[in-house]
């Protein structure tokens, strides 16, 4: 800093112009990267869940159901229970469903 206050010339205005840009640069962005991580969104859990039936139509389901694109986040299923579905139209999930 002291060769700014004697005098800097064209060169070292430059140089000190492009040191600083770099810094406030690097600085937003790593802001904006902490921002991005703090706010992950809804954590979605199912562990050790029953056993499930569906029939004629239905859904059956002993994980987690997760609408699509709900932006971030994290869904987890473990040692689920087991889903069985049967008849025209039914459905079963053992797990995690982006539905």
């Amino acid at each position: 800093m002291l060769w700014l206050v004697n005098g800097p010339d064209a060169g070292q205005l430059t140089g000190a112009a492009i040191q600083s840009a770099t810094g406030v640069g690097a600085l937003v962005w790593a802001l904006l990267q902490r921002a991005g991580t703090s706010a992950a969104g809804p954590v979605d859990t199912a562990v050790e869940t029953g056993r499930a039936e569906a029939t004629g139509g239905g859904t059956a389901r002993t994980g987690v159901r997760r609408a699509r694109r709900t932006g971030a986040g994290a869904a987890t299923a473990k040692r689920t229970g087991e889903a069985t579905a049967s008849g025209e139209g039914s459905t079963a999930v053992s797990g995690v469903d982006y539905g």
